[in-house]
C-alpha cells in the first residue's frame, strides 16, 4: 500500500482530511523530501503547497499529489481554503505535536474547518518500515560503519573532543551522508559518564574511555550507532564495565524480535547490568525507533508493555555511566523480525585500545 493510502485510510466520518505541516509527514505521504511546505490529503484528491523555491523540483519529484504554488499572488490560506472546499472538507485532521500555539491559533482562525488532532494515528504507520524504507536505513548505517572505521585511524592524544567531533564529521560526510541525524555526542574521560554530553575543550588522555554517539541522514533516513574505545589502555574496571554493558546489548538483541513487548527486552539488558551491580547507573532505556527522525516509536523501554511489530526498526544502547569516573555506551540498530532480528550495524564492538 503507498503512504498516501495509509494516510487516506485513518479518514472517516469524524476526519475527512488531513493538513500535514511537518517535513517528516509530507515526505512520508509523498515519499519525496521538500523541505518547505504544506499538504492537504482528502478522500479523493491530494495537494502539495509549496513556494517558487521549491516548486520545479516539487513538480519533479513528488508523485500522487497535484503540486501548487503559494505565495504572492496566491496565499497560502486562500490556496488550502479553496481545496478544502473543492474536497469537501469540514473536519480536518492535523499535526499537533509539530504545530506552535500561535500557528494553529491563526490557522484555525483562517481556515474554513475544524481542526482535530490526528498526530498518533498517522504516525503509527512509521513503526513498521517498507522494504524501500529498510533499504536506506541500512543504507545509512553502512555509512556510520565506515565513518567509524575511519575516524579511529584520526584519534590522537592531545587532541581536544571538539576537534574529534569535526574528524567524525568530515568522516561520515565524506562516506556518504546527506545529513546528520543529530549533532554528534563525543566526550572523553570523566566526560563519558554524562549520556548525552556535549564536545568540549577537553583534550584526551591516555587511559580514558571515548565514547562517540553519531548517525546520518540518507534520502530522508536516519541511522545511529555509538562505540566506546579506550584510549591507550583501559583499567580492570572499565574493561568489567565494558563487558556488562556488552552481554547487556547482546541479551536485549537475542530477545528481540516482532511480538515481544519493549518492555521486555529493556528488562533482559536491565537484568544483566543489575546483577553486575551497577543497576543504578542504567538511567536510560534500551532503545528507541528510528526512521525520518532519529526518535520515533515503539520504543524498548520499561514504559513499553505493547508487542514490537514486525520490520520496526530500533536501536540497542545499554549503557552504564559512573558519575566524575566513566561511562560506556554501546549502540547498534536492529530491525524486528518474526524469527529474530536483523543487526544492521557492523563495527566490531569487543573492546578496542586505540
Amino acid at each position: 500500500m503507498k503512504n498516501l493510502e495509509k494516510y487516506r485510510s485513518v479518514l472517516n466520518e469524524d476526519v475527512d482530511g488531513l493538513f500535514l505541516t511537518s517535513r517528516y509527514s509530507r515526505m512520508y505521504a509523498a515519499e519525496f523530501d521538500i523541505s518547505e511546505g504544506y499538504a492537504i490529503v482528502g478522500k479523493n484528491g491530494a495537494r502539495y503547497f509549496t513556494d517558487s523555491r521549491y516548486i520545479e523540483s516539487a513538480q519533479k519529484g513528488i508523485h500522487g499529489f497535484e503540486v501548487v504554488e503559494f505565495g504572492m499572488n496566491r496565499p497560502l490560506i486562500q490556496a488550502i481554503n479553496e481545496t478544502i472546499k473543492e474536497f469537501g472538507i469540514t473536519k480536518l485532521g492535523f499535526e499537533e505535536e509539530y504545530l506552535t500555539v500561535a500557528e494553529l491559533n491563526t490557522f484555525q482562525e483562517k481556515i474554513e474547518a475544524s481542526f482535530i488532532p490526528v498526530q498518533k494515528k498517522i504516525n503509527a504507520f512509521r513503526a513498521s518500515k517498507e522494504p524501500w524504507e529498510l533499504e536506506r536505513m541500512i543504507k545509512a548505517q553502512e555509512i556510520t560503519d565506515k565513518a567509524f572505521s575511519e575516524v579511529c585511524t584520526r584519534i590522537q592524544e592531545g587532541m581536544s573532543e571538539k576537534e574529534l567531533a569535526a574528524e567524525l564529521i568530515y568522516c561520515l560526510y565524506k562516506n556518504g551522508a546527506e545529513g546528520l541525524s543529530f549533532d554528534p555526542i563525543v566526550v572523553s574521560g570523566p566526560n563519558t559518564s554524562m549520556p548525552h554530553g556535549v564536545p568540549g575543550e577537553r583534550k584526551l588522555q591516555k587511559g580514558d574511555f571515548i565514547t562517540m554517539d553519531f548517525g546520518v541522514i540518507y534520502q530522508g533516513y536516519c541511522s545511529d550507532m555509538t562505540r566506546t574505545v579506550a584510549l591507550g589502555y583501559a583499567t580492570d574496571e572499565m574493561k568489567k564495565v565494558y563487558d556488562t554493558v556488552l552481554k547487556a546489548q547482546q541479551a536485549g538483541i537475542a530477545l528481540s524480535k516482532a511480538g515481544v513487548t519493549g518492555q521486555a527486552v529493556d528488562q533482559a539488558a536491565r537484568d544483566v547490568i543489575a546483577e553486575a551491580g551497577y543497576g543504578e547507573y542504567f538511567g536510560h532505556g534500551y532503545g528507541h525507533s528510528l526512521g525520518l527522525e532519529i526518535h520515533e516509536s515503539p520504543n524498548c523501554n520499561p514504559r513499553n508493555d505493547q508487542p514490537m511489530p514486525e520490520n520496526a526498526v530500533a536501536s540497542a544502547e545499554p549503557g552504564i555511566y559512573l558519575p566524575d569516573k566513566f561511562g560506556v555506551r554501546i549502540e547498534d540498530v536492529v530491525i524486528f523480525e518474526a524469527d529474530g532480528c536483523r543487526n544492521i550495524t557492523h563495527s566490531p564492538k569487543e573492546l578496542l585500545i586505540i
